[in-house]
């Protein structure tokens, strides 16, 4: 525990498992809070995921990094007295089990409210604790497919895709988050405890960015356009002569520009292209007018040119690439895992740059299954 870190006083008792749960409590463990992570006998079932290195699951490794791990068996009254005890010196409780498991085990909210009344109680779940669907498993492809998200992913409306990355798990584990920061700020002011429901499903149509509000408007069911967006254009993926440039353009100075720097000036005084709404309209003509031009050069000169005339864009790396990007590189947002005999085990690094915080490559180990037991249970004698 980093004692110059804002949360370097916050103890969370951590009883997440796999994703939402492990990103959210990874994100306060680099803030400053000590992580209690209480494991099932057979543990997080992430340390099954592959791939594996030294028989361990880099998966694990890679969202546990710095927490503490130790063994609880609801099943098993000792260790349900050992819970209570950590539940004495935790600040935060969070969960994604489903709704109503802590009941089963005694630990209801009413229970924890009474009995510790200064807690703070994070609960992650696929559907929220109302509403009809509450008792319905979830899992990142289900939220993403009934969030709408997949619906707006993909080619065309005949072939969507799920988002790359699991994005249903991941914004609920950022809200998650926030959920606990603003529990936490409640309760500095309040002298109270609080309780967050917290809901997959609500954070998937949370970041829907407009697509609710032009539905509203237009009354056509937003559909995959590929690359492009649905309200900006150009603002997509176009081709070179050897392959396929990422470009953004915002506003009708940067397209006058972008017009120069594929040299066809004349292009932004067509009437057709002549305000984002008309490009936006006439998107088919304007790539085909892009691509005839960005198609007599590689993509390394495209490159070049953008960069010389401040025009947005990117090659569309692959995660090789991102790991080889100098500023990637230069943020120290890949860095190298050395323990228990694994060497250079790439991870994502911090991406919270704060001024009270140094920016360093320094990586905290991810525990073994129960292996920080005897340290916690001091704690609590």
């Amino acid at each position: 525990m980093n004692k110059n870190l804002p949360l370097s006083n916050i103890v969370v008792l951590d009883l997440t498992n796999v994703l939402s749960g492990p990103f959210a409590t990874q994100i306060l463990s680099d803030l400053g809070a000590e992580i209690i992570k209480v494991e099932k006998p057979n543990g997080d079932d992430s340390r099954k995921f592959g791939p594996f290195i030294k028989k361990r699951s880099s998966y694990f490794i890679s969202l546990n990094r710095g927490k503490k791990s130790i063994v609880v068996d609801f099943n098993n009254e000792e260790d349900k007295k050992i819970f209570k005890k950590l539940l004495a010196i935790s600040d935060v409780i969070i969960d994604n089990f489903k709704p109503g498991t802590l009941e089963k085990y005694g630990f209801s909210s009413s229970y924890l409210k009474k009995n510790f009344p200064l807690l703070i109680q994070t609960k992650i779940s696929g559907f929220g604790e109302t509403g009809p669907l509450k008792e319905n498993p979830a899992y990142d492809m289900i939220v993403q497919a009934m969030g709408g998200i997949m619906s707006i992913t993909g080619k065309d409306k005949n072939e969507t895709y799920r988002v790359g990355s699991s994005i249903g798990d991941i914004v609920a584990g950022l809200y998650a988050v926030i959920g606990v920061l603003t529990q936490i700020i409640f309760r500095n002011q309040s002298k109270k405890g609080s309780r967050l429901d917290l809901s997959m499903l609500d954070c998937q149509v949370a970041i829907l960015e407009n697509a609710i509000a032009r539905y509203s408007v237009e009354k056509k069911i937003p559909c995959p356009l590929g690359t492009d967006h649905p309200s900006i254009t150009p603002f997509g993926a176009f081709k070179t002569l050897d392959g396929t440039l990422a470009i953004a353009i915002g506003n009708n100075k940067m397209f006058k520009d972008f017009c120069y720097s594929i040299k066809n000036e004349e292009l932004h005084k067509k009437k057709k292209y002549e305000n984002n709404a008309k490009r936006n309209k006439n998107l088919s003509d304007l790539r085909r007018d892009i691509e005839y031009q960005m198609k007599k050069k590689k993509t390394d000169y495209w490159c070049k040119v953008f960069v010389k005339n401040k025009i947005p864009h990117s090659k569309i790396n692959n995660v090789k690439d991102v790991i080889k990007n100098k500023q990637v590189e230069n943020r120290k947002m890949i860095l190298d895992y050395n323990f228990n005999a694994i060497n250079n085990l790439k991870i994502s690094g911090n991406p919270l740059k704060f001024s009270f915080m140094n920016i360093n490559d320094n990586v905290k180990k991810s525990p073994d299954l129960n292996e920080n037991k005897s340290e916690i249970l001091k704690k609590i004698k």
